[in-house]
């Protein structure tokens, strides 16, 4: 581990172009959040749309930031306190990130795509850290702000780095794909998501294509060749001169191609061919939607110049992040049930994958596959009828009782067949109760939803087991 500080100030404020009294000090990170802003890092104090961070510069500095960048100086700010003074705290932090992706010989992947991408990030993460220094962007923080932070805090001597780069509307992709210039550029797949913001799906892959934009000139870009839309990236990705497109998939010209692979409840075997090279490895997470996503990881590591055979060894010890297929025993009378978190976020294709997956999970003794069910948002003017589309995946994963909540789960509750028991209420706190009542030992429940249908809330009480008293509801419990 280098004991060099990540920033000088002499380079910060060249960087940012800012006007400061001194600049002998160093930064050790970079923050924008007062509450988790460590000693000795960089705070910036960025305005958003619902807090402006100059308001919390004086915390950053009790808590031990070394310098503040600010565009203006709040009057409760000590007078030693140092300051970078800058027109806009934003443009500064994005150049604060683009001089470390200038300053840096590391080999640079960037990720996008309908889902998956985090998956595939943290898989990318967790094979080359193995195999030399690794940066990667923490989280989701993919957007406007994520990714220039992410590159602020990417060491000089940074080997592999890796970039989530994430959009909900045209146009918002391509200024951070400029800012990362990625050697690889990864699409995981094109699905119907954020479709209230486009006129199809067609429309979110040419959004999507906007990564191409900052490739660098003899950069690779790696694409889904089993998905509907890869066809169309892949002319797009041509006429913008790229030359070195490769797919990964199951059809015979794919470049990076599945040949064999057996699912099983808690992992996947899996056979490979990269090139020419063909590699077996057991993967650590189950699903064949995971299976999907690590042939595009392979093929990015490949193209990055790193260790296939470490990396598939890499691979059987890979473990689901939070939020995204998570798996929790709980204890209960009797025994303990599962708890599988899918609460993060939730798309149709997403769903599919995740009813699939628990399908493969088997109940022990009398215990039932539980799926607990959150809207999907975004999905535009046929989300209604997106959500209704499920049926046939839910009664397909054998699930026993189906608990929804949002006015679009409503709908697929509807459509339910009588031998599915379903429970459904407005809102995600209000599941809690029922769910308690009827859960015991040996049952598998899922939970999906996206971020907005606050499925964290039933989540968090399953894992602590504690009933949650609501207005004019009886407390209720084992």
């Amino acid at each position: 581990m280098s004991d060099q500080p990540l920033w000088k100030g002499i380079d910060v404020i060249a960087a940012v172009g800012g006007k400061a009294d001194r600049e002998d000090w160093t930064a050790s990170g970079v923050s924008i959040d007062s509450r988790s802003v460590e000693k000795g890092e960089l705070f910036v104090a960025i305005v958003g749309p619902v807090h402006d961070g100059h308001d919390f510069a004086r915390a950053a500095y009790d808590k031990g930031a070394a310098a503040l960048l600010l565009s203006q100086r709040p009057d409760d700010l000590p007078a030693e306190a140092t300051v970078i003074l800058v027109d806009d705290t934003l443009r500064a932090l994005e150049d604060l990130g683009r001089a470390a992706r200038a300053r840096t010989k590391a080999q640079i992947v960037a990720v996008t795509g309908s889902v998956g991408k985090t998956g595939s990030k943290e898989s990318l993460l967790h094979i080359l850290s193995r195999q030399g220094k690794t940066h990667a962007s923490i989280g989701s923080f993919n957007n406007h702000w994520g990714v220039p932070l992410s590159l602020s805090r990417m060491p000089e001597d940074t080997k592999f780095a890796i970039f989530e780069l994430g959009m909900n509307h045209p146009g918002e992709l391509g200024p951070l794909s400029r800012m990362v210039r990625p050697h690889v550029a990864l699409i995981t797949t094109i699905e119907a998501v954020h479709l209230e913001f486009f006129s199809d799906v067609e429309a979110i892959a040419h959004a999507k294509a906007e990564i191409f934009e900052g490739l660098t000139s003899s950069g690779s870009v790696i694409l889904n060749g089993d998905n509907s839309y890869g066809g169309l990236l892949k002319s797009i990705a041509a006429n913008a001169g790229i030359t070195h497109i490769l797919t990964f998939g199951e059809k015979s010209e794919a470049d990076i191609r599945l040949t064999d692979f057996t699912l099983y409840p808690d992992y996947s075997d899996v056979a490979a061919k990269i090139a020419s090279h063909e590699v077996f490895f057991r993967l650590g997470v189950p699903g064949r939607h995971w299976i999907s996503n690590i042939l595009g990881v392979l093929g990015a590591v490949s193209e990055l110049g790193a260790d296939i055979e470490k990396a598939a060894d890499a691979l059987s010890n890979l473990q689901s992040p939070k939020g995204r297929g998570a798996r929790h025993m709980v204890p209960c009378f009797g025994g303990s049930y599962m708890v599988v978190d899918e609460s993060y976020n939730a798309s149709p294709a997403s769903m599919r994958a995740s009813l699939e997956v628990l399908h493969n999970l088997h109940p022990d003794g009398n215990g039932r596959r539980i799926a607990v069910l959150g809207d999907m948002l975004e999905l535009g003017e046929k989300s209604a009828d997106i959500h209704r589309s499920l049926k046939a995946d839910v009664c397909a994963a054998g699930v026993d009782l189906l608990f929804t909540c949002g006015p679009n789960m409503a709908q697929l509750s509807k459509s339910m067949p009588s031998t599915i028991a379903t429970h459904h209420e407005e809102t995600s706190d209000r599941l809690i109760n029922p769910l308690l009542e009827v859960i015991g030992a040996g049952d598998i429940i899922l939970i999906k939803g996206s971020l907005g249908s606050k499925m964290r809330i039933p989540l968090d009480a399953l894992l602590e087991r504690r009933p949650v008293v609501m207005a004019g509801a009886e407390q209720r419990g084992r």
